[in-house]
């Protein structure tokens, strides 16, 4: 069977089950739409976390970035593993405790206003509209290289199969589909680096062939990547050109806006208790962790195997994967010297090659020369962690729209049947909003995703973390707080990198703010925003008692009852 056959056979083996499991747990009430009537079992639990964690960025993009930036596209995996642990450990039983499943909700309640919990909700928006812009791009990658239709073609198919599982079973569909979907792309990502680790280091265990020797030389997998790299004209794979701030600010985005996701948080309800939530954190932390571990060595395999295969090697005589991914105009070839040899450099005017960082895992088992079965089983995968996500995104949209919005302050009498309607309208205008983000996306997948952490950040975390920490801090504060990280943040992104229109400086170093880049900005959004948080707190009137009672209350994450 061809590559495309195998992938139609996956892909739709894929689907039908993702879709059986939405009709099998359709929702019946917003109970089980919002937070799956706290029904699900801690290790399901931390399987779905995980699925809804790993994303395009983490399954497709991750691994591309470490092997075109080495110890620089590290920050990425250092970040979004640190925040999950601050997530689970600072944040997660607090928030579990206080009882509200949305962070709008929690905005709202904890500092008594409507008008907070309005900003919320925006922010809420934004952050994952901006976030789900990676994973459909992701997903039309996917199906642009291997199902053989173009981008937009595959961003609508996308969107149908979210369509059913999102809007028919809610929470609790969607829930038990990631579930399906975290066991694809762990075996999707781990048998191609199994089978690469085997051919070039001899080692089984890619963890363990990262470290070792390549096969028939003698040599350290690293040190040959540093060789080549240097030989080339690139950075030092293992220094990298990132100042330390950059870095340094980076990796604080991003875990500090991964533990504001709205998405993820919502997960630690799903289950009954305060003991569950913490026992799906755990899990959902191993389950993350297989991944995680295995993704600098998938970086560099791809990375070896891709200039032993192209560089110097003429056009003409190109690789059948090369030739494949050239028709998605994901990987081109300029001939500048006229001679018909294709140059990777490091030189940008020497530079022969442009190739999109977000190719580098799913095409690295044809580069490999793996069966046909593998590279459908990669690209089954990596739909798998787009779909997740974006199923989860498209739900925090939802219940802003329709619990946080239209019940808590537009319709506040709305009954079940009524909101549950609501719900499911809002989660279709989500998917809607999804494809279009998927059809005329702002960047690169990790890199989109690296800006909506930097919004998070800025503007979720500081309120999350002094609403349960602080009885003084007040509403007036939290909404200055929230306002200033979010728009400092958000101008920031869009005068360097043009998100949504083009950019008004040039992206380069000498004129980032004390040298970081638009990637880490959302560190400095999150301290502005802790700061005018503080400070307007400090002069405007004490929270009510009964609030300040409240925060008291849920410091001690334990429930207050069997059903807490």
């Amino acid at each position: 069977m061809t590559i495309t056959e195998w992938t139609w056979l996956l892909v739709g083996l894929t689907f039908a089950l993702y879709i059986g499991i939405a009709f099998y747990t359709k929702a019946k009430n917003t109970g089980e739409f919002y937070i799956a009537a706290k029904s699900v079992h801690p290790i399901a639990n931390g399987m779905a976390t995980g699925a809804d964690w790993m994303s395009a960025a983490s399954f497709i993009s991750m691994a591309g970035l470490i092997s075109f930036m080495g110890r620089d596209g590290s920050v990425y995996m250092m970040g979004w593993t640190g925040g999950y642990v601050l997530l689970a450990l600072l944040l997660a039983p607090y928030l579990r405790k206080f009882g509200r499943f949305t962070v709008p909700d929690f905005v709202g309640e904890r500092y008594y206003s409507d008008v907070a919990r309005v900003v919320a909700v925006i922010c809420t928006i934004f952050v994952s509209l901006t976030y789900v812009a990676g994973q459909m791009r992701g997903v039309g990658i996917v199906f642009s290289r291997f199902l053989e239709v173009d981008i937009n073609t595959g961003v609508y198919i996308g969107m149908g199969i979210v369509f059913f599982y999102a809007v028919l079973g809610g929470m609790k569909g969607i829930t038990y589909t990631q579930v399906a979907q975290y066991c694809v792309l762990i075996v999707a990502y781990l048998i191609p680096a199994i089978f690469i680790s085997i051919l070039i280091t001899g080692n089984p265990v890619p963890q363990f062939g990262f470290g070792d020797t390549v096969s028939g030389s003698g040599e350290f997998l690293l040190d040959k990547l540093d060789g080549l790299n240097e030989a080339l004209g690139f950075a030092t794979y293992t220094n990298g050109s990132k100042s330390t701030i950059d870095v340094f600010a980076i990796t604080l985005a991003l875990m500090v806006g991964t533990a504001g996701l709205p998405h993820v948080i919502v997960r630690f309800f799903t289950v009954k208790r305060v003991a569950d939530a913490r026992k799906s954190a755990g899990w959902a932390l191993l389950f993350i962790a297989i991944l995680y571990t295995t993704a600098p060595a998938v970086a560099a395999f791809a990375r070896i195997n891709m200039i032993e295969t192209l560089n110097e090697t003429p056009y003409q005589q190109a690789p059948g994967w090369f030739k494949n991914w050239e028709e998605t105009k994901l990987i081109a070839f300029e001939d500048k010297n006229g001679d018909g040899v294709m140059q990777l450099r490091g030189d940008k005017d020497l530079n022969e090659l442009k190739i999109d960082r977000d190719i580098m895992v799913l095409a690295n088992p044809e580069i490999a020369k793996l069966p046909n079965w593998v590279v459908a089983l990669i690209a089954a995968g990596g739909l798998a962690a787009a779909l997740s996500t974006a199923a989860g995104l498209m739900m925090v949209i939802s219940t802003s729209i329709s619990h946080d919005l239209l019940k808590k302050i537009i319709i506040k009498k709305m009954n079940d049947r009524v909101e549950l309607l609501y719900a499911r309208i809002a989660a279709a205008f989500a998917v809607l909003l999804a494809g279009w983000f998927g059809i005329n996306p702002p960047g690169f997948v990790a890199q989109v995703v690296a800006f909506a952490f930097g919004l998070a950040a800025s503007s979720f975390f500081p309120i999350i973390i002094l609403g349960i920490f602080s009885k003084r801090v007040n509403k007036e504060g939290a909404i200055a707080g929230m306002v200033t990280g979010l728009i400092f943040t958000m101008s920031y992104i869009i005068y360097f990198k043009g998100v949504f229109i083009e950019p008004f400086a040039s992206n380069i170093p000498e004129n980032w703010l004390f040298g970081i880049s638009p990637e880490g900005i959302g560190a400095i959004g999150m301290f502005l925003n802790f700061v005018v948080t503080l400070v307007v707190s400090h002069f405007t009137p004490a929270p009510p008692e009964n609030i300040q009672h409240l925060v008291e209350n849920i410091r001690v994450p334990k429930e207050l009852s069997p059903g807490a």
